[in-house]
């Protein structure tokens, strides 16, 4: 990301207080894909049965956040952008087609040129 603002700059909101967007440059998106192991599995269906927090889960859906926003803003540095702007996530789960259920997520944004208006 250029220095114009600050490095790595995603943000949910349209606007980034101290900057204007001189520029928009489409939209990116990274994705990342998690699937749990046979035993996190198994320990998340106990879990699932009796109650309680699915902290297993919870980390994988967590760290296949932050892979995905990585994701975009790598896209977004290699067009020249210095933001993204507007940052949603998408999430479901799918079966593999083995029994093995798999977690993807998607971040996505509008890739932006910020100046600041000091």
């Amino acid at each position: 990301m250029t220095s114009n603002a600050p490095q790595s700059s995603c943000v949910t909101t349209e606007t980034i207080p101290g900057f204007k967007v001189v520029r928009a440059l489409g939209t990116v998106y990274g994705v990342s894909v998690k699937s749990r192991n046979f035993v996190g599995n198994a320990l998340g269906n106990l879990r699932a049965t009796f109650g309680g927090e699915q902290g297993g889960f919870a980390n994988l859906v967590s760290a296949a956040r932050q892979e995905a926003i990585a994701s975009m803003l790598q896209q977004a540095d290699g067009i020249g952008a210095n933001a993204v702007i507007g940052m949603r996530f998408d999430s479901g789960e799918f079966d593999s087609g083995k029994g093995q259920s798999m977690e993807q997520v998607v971040a996505y944004g509008t890739a932006v040129v910020l100046e600041s208006v000091q």
